[in-house]
């Protein structure tokens, strides 16, 4: 394990007889968030000596988790509820130590190493605008438990199955809504709560619609959700071969906070910025190209 204090740089961190410039791929999910953070630690690789291949916009956790699995890819940035939830199929329970040593043993039996943690934690929330709060008294979970059969729900695809989904939901909150819409992508899910298709959207702590404000995230009243840390996932043999490898990842996971990565994702939806140049412009304002 490599701590993050004091990693302010990224030097070149492979000697000199490995110079030949190690070939790293980095992969990543298929949204935002996972897009900016795989581009970063590919610039911050590369900025180290490495070279990097990109295979990005993979889809979900299972496709991601088989490419790291297969070796199609060395790394990409996970969540330690999901690592937990839905790559371990352990229950989400416990706090963010326990959970991210539950990951690192469950991954570590499959030749895979969690880095530290990032200062990213984008767990689950589920929002309503101001008026449905008022209309039907909302503040918490339990609170739209009650409210629930009369609402409509939209959430991402792996919501409907994932324990700390919707059966989480009905299990800890004893929650059922009248509907449930899928939408893979987030911004469908706000534009439906906007356009009314949707009274209840399934959205996560660094979203940048939560930082600009007209939404309420209603209180986890009864702890459903874990954390949901962000990490890098290495394959163990990538580490081995390549000493130079985990400094650099973590010194872009010391620079990054949820209200970082809102930032940084709004930059890439609301601004139209590409995630390579949101990437790149934040290396530089850091320090760190």
């Amino acid at each position: 394990m490599v701590g993050r204090r004091g990693l302010l740089a990224l030097p070149a961190l492979w000697p000199a007889a490995a110079r030949a410039a190690p070939l790293l791929r980095v992969g990543s999910k298929n949204f935002t968030e996972q897009l900016v953070v795989a581009e970063l630690f590919a610039q911050g690789l590369e900025k180290a000596g490495a070279r990097v291949e990109r295979r990005v916009n993979l889809g979900g956790t299972a496709i991601a988790q088989q490419a790291l699995l297969a070796g199609e890819i060395d790394l990409y940035p996970e969540y330690t509820g999901t690592g937990l939830g839905v790559v371990l199929k352990q229950p989400p329970e416990g706090d963010a130590p326990s959970i991210l040593a539950k990951v690192r043993a469950g991954y570590a039996a499959m030749g895979l190493d969690w880095l530290d943690p990032s200062g990213i934690d984008n767990g689950n929330a589920l929002l309503v605008l101001p008026a449905t709060a008022a209309k039907h008294g909302l503040a918490t979970l339990s609170d739209l438990a009650r409210a629930a059969p009369a609402l409509t729900l939209a959430a991402g695809n792996e919501f409907a199955d994932r324990a700390d989904g919707l059966p989480g939901l009905r299990r800890v909150y004893g929650m059922n809504f009248r509907r449930f819409r899928q939408f893979a992508a987030l911004g469908l899910r706000y534009a439906a709560l906007r356009h009314g298709q949707a009274d209840v959207v399934n959205a996560y702590a660094t979203d940048w619609q939560i930082a600009v404000g007209g939404t309420i995230v209603l209180r986890d009243d009864k702890a459903l959700w874990p954390p949901y840390q962000l990490a890098a996932v290495v394959r163990q043999p990538a580490l081995r071969d390549f000493p130079g490898l985990a400094p650099p990842l973590l010194a872009v996971g010391a620079r990054l906070d949820n209200p970082v990565m809102q930032a940084l994702n709004r930059q890439v939806d609301q601004d139209g910025e590409e995630p390579r140049e949101v990437a790149a412009h934040f290396l530089k304002q850091q320090g760190l190209a």
